[in-house]
């Protein structure tokens, strides 16, 4: 946990691009910061799962679904991975074990 809570906004960028083209065979050169995980990127609710499960060994926490569901964008990821390094160091407690699902499922934009 205390070399991630050291972690910079690129290195997070670049351990979440590692994830995105490891897990589901992307082209890191594609990932940007303001890529949409759900459109451009194309990854459904289990992806979602696998992401937020792999963010958790990052920063030793289980996500809240509820704010998981909130992010749409790798810049989102990124924001969220430094919320959850801050709560860590707050003492805050881990979320509910209900699994993130895709934010945009039943919403209409």
């Amino acid at each position: 946990m205390s070399e991630t809570a050291t972690l910079s906004r690129d290195e997070i960028f670049g351990k979440i691009v590692e994830i995105l083209s490891d897990s589901f065979e992307l082209d890191p050169k594609k990932i940007t910061k303001e890529s949409t995980l759900y459109e451009e990127l194309d990854l459904d609710s289990i992806d979602a799962i696998d992401i937020f499960t792999q963010l958790r060994e990052m920063t030793g926490r289980r996500p809240d679904p509820a704010d998981a569901r909130k992010v749409r964008t790798v810049d989102e990821l990124i924001d969220f991975v430094l919320a959850e390094i801050d709560k860590a160091k707050a003492g805050v407690p881990e979320g509910p074990t209900e699994p993130p699902t895709n934010p945009g499922a039943g919403e209409t934009q």
